[in-house]
């Protein structure tokens, strides 16, 4: 595998934790929110990865190893889980029992999925500091 490939996976892995950083962001903004423009309250979304191909250059596909290169692809779903009701009949979205639907957004579970996804980001990154230095050290062999 050459560097530029080794810095595709690692760039899409960097790509896919940033979104699932938005996403928590995104949950955690909304956690209050009762009313969204299609109606109803704000329903929670979760991030899915999934392994895509790489494409790989012809002497990746001569070696073989072409087929077992990855990166990975972010699909983003929304969470299923029924809306919390919450007893407040002064609220304007309150039906007519008082009860409110609240968004299905577990905070607890948004932030260890944010701190998760920061240190799977400074991993990431730690792998291109690797792939730069050895590299630059390729470099400097050379001369």
């Amino acid at each position: 595998m050459d560097f530029m490939t080794a810095m595709k996976i690692s760039g899409s892995a960097l790509k896919a934790e940033r979104s699932r950083i938005n996403i928590a962001s995104m949950n955690m903004a909304n956690a209050n929110t009762t009313r969204t423009i299609e109606g109803g309250p704000y329903r929670a979304k979760s991030v899915v990865f999934a392994a895509k191909p790489l494409d790989g250059s012809f002497q990746d596909v001569y070696n073989g190893v072409a087929d077992k290169l990855r990166t990975v692809e972010v699909g983003i779903v929304e969470d299923k889980t029924p809306f919390k009701e919450v007893y407040d009949p002064s609220h304007p979205d309150a039906d007519k029992n008082g009860m409110v639907k609240m968004p299905n957004v577990n905070m607890a579970e948004q932030m260890v999925d944010m701190m998760s996804a920061r240190r799977d980001f400074d991993a990431n990154v730690a792998a291109l500091d690797a792939i730069k230095a050895m590299a630059l050290r390729a470099l400097d062999i050379a001369k």
